[in-house]
């Protein structure tokens, strides 16, 4: 995380969530909210999506979870009932370090924004390399525990991209949204499925911290295995 990526940015929390490439579709009809995405258009620049804390102080803004997504608006329009409807998709992940609460009630935050996560085109393995022999560079064999772990993590990548790919086909209006799948990148897939599962928000904001694409892999792997004999509706 470059501490030189800081900035300020209006704050929704929502109880609907958004990570990094993740698409959705708002009805905006509170005041601040709509100066919120008026100020976001007229300045292009983007706003942050955030987890509620339902046992935060609303007071102290501790309501706010400290992970969110920097959005940017794609779309909108002004519905028939008065309100604004925009479509959003999410850009990148962000740490606040402090909100202000401004007269109208919208929340402003000082925010560091991360790294983007490597995708899985970029997760290739590398060999390490030992520089102690006269300076000259030897390969170090990969350890068969290493090349487990890896299978390990390929088969968890594949059976979440298979079981997403099912939501998709069977959720037409919801892969409307994505008119680019990129099933093929872990983060990605990893990504969808921490938006649409029914997990508590404080699950989610551990899960982000740990960006770590194998072990969150492993956590929805076992997830879907402990709940095999439910009907859940994941795309909810």
């Amino acid at each position: 995380m470059s501490q030189n990526d800081v900035k300020k940015i209006g704050l929704f929390p929502l109880t609907a969530h958004i990570l990094p490439g993740g698409r959705m579709q708002l009805r905006v009809f509170e005041p601040r909210y709509m100066r919120l995405v008026r100020e976001s258009l007229r300045n292009q620049q983007g706003f942050g999506l955030c987890m509620l804390n339902p046992n935060g102080d609303l007071t102290t803004n501790q309501h706010i979870y400290s992970v969110g997504t920097l959005v940017k608006v794609i779309d909108f329009e002004s519905l028939d009932d008065g309100y604004l409807g925009i479509t959003i998709v999410g850009e990148q992940l962000f740490d606040i370090q402090s909100i202000v609460t401004e007269k109208d009630g919208l929340r402003v935050g000082e925010v560091v924004l991360r790294n983007p996560a490597i995708t899985s085109s970029e997760h290739g393995a590398t060999p390490s390399t030992d520089t102690t022999n006269n300076g000259a560079s030897t390969t170090t064999t990969i350890s068969a525990d290493n090349s487990e772990a890896a299978a390990v993590a390929s088969s968890d990548e594949c059976e979440l991209k298979r079981r997403l790919q099912e939501v998709f086909a069977n959720y037409p209006e919801f892969a409307s949204l994505y008119p680019e799948q990129n099933f093929d990148d872990a983060n990605w897939v990893c990504n969808r499925w921490l938006e649409i599962l029914p997990l508590q928000a404080e699950t989610k904001q551990e899960l982000l911290n740990q960006e770590d694409a194998p072990q969150l892999q492993a956590f929805l792997r076992q997830l879907f295995e402990e709940n095999s004999n439910e009907d859940t509706n994941y795309a909810s």
